[in-house]
């Protein structure tokens, strides 16, 4: 059976995150579905990570064993065609060798994480960022941000329902810059704990409201105590970005 990588995007506001659950509409879901509309077959759709509820991606990675083999720009046209009005599209399709796994054959995976620091409302970026009213101190994020890239134990910063079984992971990147009311930040590691962008934007924004210093995010870094870190940033904000293979 040919495999084909799938690069996928989504808006992921309607679907109660990545992984197919009974009864609810989610992102692996509807793409099953469209594949047995396209193939004739119930197949899995392998995806690279999950993402909950509300999380959205531009570079989700999946790989799908197809019965016959078919060109990549079929693929992509009758997938497309089947998920129509979804919120969910195929922007690449590639053949790939079956050795490709788009889980274990990543080496590292890219979030972005999008603010809109301003006192008006959201309108046409509502459900797509995080609203932040108050003016934020930026640099003091971005210094922020620096004291969590390397090897940590990031208990702090990860779910209390995780089912991690090892709480280190090495942060390869965090950083944030400002596009006039926007601030961008991209992280990337092999792999995250359940929460912890989320949770490390919290944190961060607690320090550019001045409510912490960079002291307390050390504190809370080596606590490694749940309790001890910053409010979990919403799902609005956050992108699947980029999968490195």
């Amino acid at each position: 059976m040919p495999r084909y990588k799938l690069i996928i995007e989504y808006d992921g506001r309607p679907f109660c995150g990545w992984q197919l659950q009974p009864q609810v509409p989610t992102v692996q879901g509807m793409l099953q579905q469209a594949v047995k509309k396209f193939s004739g077959y119930d197949l899995l759709v392998e995806g690279s990570g999950r993402t909950d509820t509300g999380v959205h991606a531009k570079g989700q990675v999946a790989h799908v064993d197809l019965p016959r083999p078919d060109a990549p720009y079929r693929v992509l046209k009758g997938l497309n065609f089947f998920l129509q009005e979804s919120g969910i599209a195929i922007v690449a399709v590639e053949e790939v060798d079956e050795s490709f796994h788009a889980r274990f054959s990543a080496k590292r995976r890219q979030y972005i994480y999008r603010i809109i620091n301003r006192r008006a409302p959201l309108t046409f970026e509502q459900g797509l960022a995080w609203h932040v009213n108050k003016p934020l101190d930026v640099e003091k994020m971005m210094a922020g941000a620096a004291l969590l890239v390397g090897v940590h134990d990031f208990t702090t910063f990860r779910s209390i329902n995780c089912q991690a079984p090892n709480p280190v992971r090495r942060l390869d990147r965090f950083e944030l810059i400002q596009q006039g009311e926007e601030i961008l930040a991209t992280i990337e590691s092999r792999a995250f704990l359940h929460n912890q962008v989320r949770i490390m934007m919290g944190s961060l924004k607690m320090i550019g409201e001045g409510r912490w210093t960079l002291k307390d995010l050390q504190e809370a870094l080596l606590a490694r105590d749940r309790t001890r870190g910053g409010v979990t940033a919403p799902p609005d904000g956050l992108y699947f970005s980029r999968i490195f293979y």
